[in-house]
């Protein structure tokens, strides 16, 4: 019997870039339903790093500390260009998460899906997708003997997207030139060659007996382990991993001595690189991996996806709920296909730098490239790059902080001190009025706080509306600006605010 269900917005994926997506949308009290085909998560430490600016964006909601309690413990250490042995420095870009955090990508799942079930959302497992007719007014998907109604559809559901498919939307780029596999396993005996802590990415990764490797500890006797071989790169990636196969690239690179203890899961991956020309057809929107892929480098993948669903959630969410035009929506296209394209174009930069059997010319452009990363400037560079720090968007506006993220600085309200990340739990967008500039009697819309502080940091503006993703919709040096100037910008310009 078919099982009609209606929504405001249906999100096809349980991955980290839906069940964020379903985060930010339950949030603004958005009705959401999220189909999930698979019918249980698998628990792969897949996709494993948080990047400084995922971990400030989750700050804002909140969401950061219940992740932290299930990283893996580790020393911190900087993240990595290329895998090349420089680790990339942060604390220039003045943030409190200037290291990757590591945990387990299913452990992320988790997480986000308790926080989306608890704000009212609905994720229904062992849906999958088999059609999807789109009108002008909404979508109609069929999953099963289930079929939701929805205004949107978000389909979130990785590389190989049912839902791009069924629209028949091409995905230009490259195929992959290598395959590699990554597994979970368990080691019942070690050699000295495994690695005892999970150190800069250049420590782990090892080669021998035409192998490459790197191996993870994940504590105990838990480890990740990620190899390939040149000779191998066209095996189908549907092919299942055997443990022969695992064995034997263990006992190459890190000797006869390491046994395999068990297998918890494995998988096989490519480096394929491929972009959706637009991220936004019609009633439909793309997220995550369903609009872009990449080769695995930088630990890229998780994190680009996260900050597509918070730059979209509070845009779609303003949309349904009639408090912005629909073409706020086109801004979403505009804002972050740039930056899924500039992650194409560094990760295959890094593929070449990272190539396990550089010729004579790559392994002299390898040593160059080591020796700019040990200069201050052009480390900076590539930690903001790599952890996207550096992001700022092309947003109208005169002042030099429109378009860029908010350092997390200490603030002093009228009910006590607090942290600017406190201020947006609510996924509001937040007008921050640090010398009293902003008219007392100025009327805002719905969901923008106004908020009166002090800052012992100069953020460099007077006053700065906030969007609810962190980034500065408009901003003003002096009282005068904050006058026909920000009504101007809370009253004709949706990109400012929520």
């Amino acid at each position: 019997m078919l099982t009609e269900i209606e929504t405001e917005v249906v999100v096809v994926g349980a991955g980290p870039t839906g069940l964020m997506l379903a985060c930010e949308l339950t949030l603004a009290g958005v009705e959401t339903v999220v189909l999930e085909k698979l019918p249980e998560r698998i628990r792969q430490v897949k996709g494993g790093a948080i990047q400084p600016r995922t971990a400030e964006m989750l700050e804002l909601r909140g969401l950061l500390e219940p992740l932290r309690r299930r990283a893996v413990l580790r020393e911190p250490i900087g993240g990595h260009f290329a895998a090349l042995p420089v680790p990339l420095d942060c604390a220039p870009w003045r943030t409190r998460h200037p290291h990757p955090i590591a945990i387990p990508q299913w452990e992320i799942e988790e997480v986000l899906e308790e926080r989306a079930i608890g704000a009212g959302a609905r994720v229904l497992r062992g849906a999958a997708v088999s059609a999807v007719q789109a009108d002008d007014d909404g979508v109609v998907v069929t999953a099963g003997d289930l079929r939701v109604r929805a205004r949107y559809l978000a389909a979130c559901d990785g590389g190989h997207s049912t839902v791009r498919k069924l629209l028949g939307l091409p995905f230009p780029g490259r195929p992959g030139t290598h395959q590699a596999v990554l597994a979970d396993i368990r080691l019942s005996a070690v050699s000295p060659l495994v690695p005892q802590e999970m150190g800069h990415i250049s420590t782990l990764t090892r080669q021998g007996g035409g192998y490459w490797a790197m191996l993870t500890p994940l504590g105990g006797d838990r480890y990740r382990f990620t190899f390939g071989r040149a000779d191998r790169a066209d095996v189908d990636r549907d092919t299942p991993v055997t443990h022969e196969e695992i064995t034997a690239a263990l006992r190459a690179v890190y000797g006869q001595e390491t046994s395999l203890g068990g297998v918890d899961n494995s998988s096989r991956f490519g480096d394929a690189t491929r972009q959706l020309e637009d991220y936004h057809a019609g009633r439909v929107l793309f997220a995550g991996d369903a609009a872009h892929i990449h080769p695995p480098l930088g630990g890229q993948g998780l994190n680009l996806g996260i900050q597509d669903a918070f730059n979209l959630g509070w845009k779609l969410a303003s949309v349904v709920q009639g408090r912005a035009p629909s073409d706020l929506l086109d801004s979403y296209q505009a804002e972050r296909h740039p930056v899924g394209a500039q992650v194409l174009h560094h990760t295959s930069a890094q593929r070449v730098l990272a190539d396990p059997h550089p010729n004579e010319d790559v392994a002299a452009l390898r040593a160059i490239f080591i020796d700019l990363m040990r200069l201050p400037d052009a480390n900076r560079h590539l930690a903001g790059l790599m952890s996207g720090l550096s992001l700022r968007y092309e947003l109208p506006g005169k002042h030099p902080l429109t378009g860029r993220r908010v350092p997390d600085t200490d603030l002093v309200t009228t009910a006590g001190p607090t942290r600017l990340s406190a201020l947006f739990a609510s996924g509001h967008a937040v007008l921050l009025d640090l010398t009293g500039a902003v008219p007392a009697e100025l009327e805002l819309p719905p969901r923008v706080d106004l908020v009166r502080a002090t800052c012992v940091d100069d953020l460099g503006a007077a006053a700065l509306l906030i969007r609810p993703d962190g980034y500065v919709g408009w901003a003003a040096d002096t009282s005068a600006e904050c006058g026909d100037d920000l009504l101007a910008a809370l009253a004709g310009d949706p990109v400012a605010l929520s």
